[in-house]
């Protein structure tokens, strides 16, 4: 017989993390579950993460939240990819475009056939086989098709938004679904003398909140999971040694990019993301290679447009909890752990958490078997992640004393493989529920600056001139596609043009 379903559930922090664990905890609330968020307005929130990456629009999709409509009111723009500057060497630049490149060709995946092809001087770049890339480079954005034969049904996208704009929209998606707010800061929590779990939050004003399950969104403190129930951290600096950012939003000016751009700097790198009302800009950089003064002055002498705040500073330190799930506690975004969003990372990480937990969701009777389980898939995607953002440190091509220590270091044998199967044939294997598909792979290490020496075997079989004339045809369609799409600007405002702050 099974033990009886949970009733009560709390979730300690708003925030991005806090409201879109909230929203999805909402669906439960017709099932009779009863979910409480509590937060303190005195209490500051991160909120730098503008950025995402694809499966953003799924968990949206998942909530039913109409994609203009959320848009127009986090002063939402598009995003097909990342555009990394000066990482292989001054000067150079390359893209990080989401979807694929091309089509497998009788089995063999595309970017075997083109490195063929290209090095006989018979393809072009690229970007030129992909439609987010291909989009991205003349500045242009329109909505997908479903149709396969469209090659708009090539083209994929995410978000950037206003994270605060963001948590505050999910916040009104919950509470008009049943979820309770309760503002206040939670000055004691209590354990359970017999098996230690949490049996209650105090506030402030004296108020206990008891609950059977406690999601952790409290940020970098952990206030339950780590200062309650003593978890334990796993450093990851020695392999990511940036430890502290400044954030600071400027006017827009220029372009309005369908795009995210990290721009390495001496001693860490600038991030730059688009919104309608404003572009979020702010530099990650490792404390043991610069002063906060120094690299200030660098952040600031870089900005495109005036600045509207004085730079805000972050510090923290990568790595992960060392169990996200322990006894009645999960723990849900920088709670759970960081890693610098180099790669847009942090917003994807809190929506798998959140959609392990719903497939993974207890009952009273606290079986091993979700947690161990929860656990072991969120300790494997935070390495792979972890992997795939030093891959970008490891392959650098700079001069300064950060670049050539992560150049020089040892790396994780999992990243380790990884670069010499690519460098000797360009092949790539992956799990299958990793993050990052192959093609992100094949896009980093080509712009990285990782040639391999050959190509699969396999292309050797195609004839050349038929394969020549496919990929003519796939760079053309792309390319006549792209120059038909509307400004991204013009885009957004025909469809989701900004309400004002919401």
């Amino acid at each position: 017989m099974s033990a009886p379903a949970i009733r009560k559930v709390v979730v300690v922090g708003g925030g991005t993390a806090g409201w879109m664990t909230a929203a999805a905890l909402a669906r439960l609330t017709r099932a009779g579950v009863q979910v409480t968020l509590i937060e303190s307005d005195s209490i500051g929130i991160v909120g730098v993460g503008e950025a995402t990456i694809p499966p953003i629009r799924s968990f949206n999709a998942m909530l039913g939240i109409d994609e203009n409509h959320f848009l127009a009111h986090t002063q939402g723009s598009m995003k097909l990819g990342i555009e990394f500057v000066d990482w292989n060497q001054p000067g150079h630049r390359y893209l990080h475009p989401f979807g694929e490149y091309g089509f497998s060709i009788d089995g063999v995946r595309f970017h075997h056939v083109w490195r063929k092809l290209r090095a006989a001087g018979r393809a072009g770049l690229l970007d030129e086989y992909s439609m987010s890339a291909t989009a991205a480079g003349l500045n242009r954005f329109s909505a997908p098709v479903a149709e396969q034969n469209s090659p708009l049904s090539q083209l994929v996208y995410a978000y950037h938004f206003d994270a605060s704009l963001y948590a505050g929209y999910l916040r009104g998606y919950s509470e008009a679904r049943g979820v309770v707010r309760r503002e206040g800061k939670i000055t004691d929590v209590a354990l359970r003398g017999e098996d230690g779990f949490v049996e209650a939050v105090t506030l402030e004003d004296g108020t206990r909140i008891e609950a059977e399950l406690f999601i952790d969104c409290s940020g970098f403190r952990g206030l339950l999971i780590e200062e309650a129930l003593h978890t334990g951290y796993e450093d990851w600096t020695h392999w990511l040694p940036c430890d502290r950012a400044l954030a600071v939003p400027t006017e827009n000016a220029g372009l309005l990019t369908p795009y995210t751009r990290a721009t390495a700097r001496p001693a860490g790198w600038q991030w730059r993301i688009p919104l309608q009302h404003r572009t979020g800009n702010g530099y990650v950089y490792s404390s043991a290679h610069v002063s906060d003064d120094e690299a200030a002055a660098t952040l600031l002498a870089n900005l495109e447009g005036k600045p509207l705040a004085d730079p805000r500073p972050l510090r923290f330190t990568t790595g992960r909890r060392k169990l996200a799930w322990n006894r009645n506690v999960v723990a849900i975004g920088l709670s759970s752990g960081f890693l610098e969003p180099l790669e847009s990372t942090s917003i994807h990480l809190i929506q798998s958490g959140i959609s392990r937990l719903l497939a993974l969701f207890p009952d009273s009777g606290w079986g091993n078997a979700e947690r161990d389980a929860y656990n072991a898939f969120t300790r494997s995607q935070y390495e792979r992640v972890r992997d795939f953002v030093i891959l970008h440190y490891k392959t650098n091509g700079r001069d300064e004393p950060l670049w050539r220590y992560v150049r020089e270091m040892a790396v994780p044998d999992s990243l380790t493989q990884r670069i010499e199967l690519f460098r000797n044939r360009g092949r790539i294997f992956r799990h299958e529920d990793e993050l990052f598909a192959e093609a992100s792979w094949v896009a980093v290490l080509l712009g990285q600056g990782v040639t391999p020496t050959g190509w699969d075997p396999l292309a050797d079989a195609l004839d050349s001139d038929q394969v020549a004339t496919m990929l003519e045809r796939i760079r053309t369609t792309f390319r006549r596609a792209a120059e038909a799409m509307p400004d991204h600007a013009a885009y957004l405002s025909r469809h989701c043009a900004s309400r004002g702050i919401a």
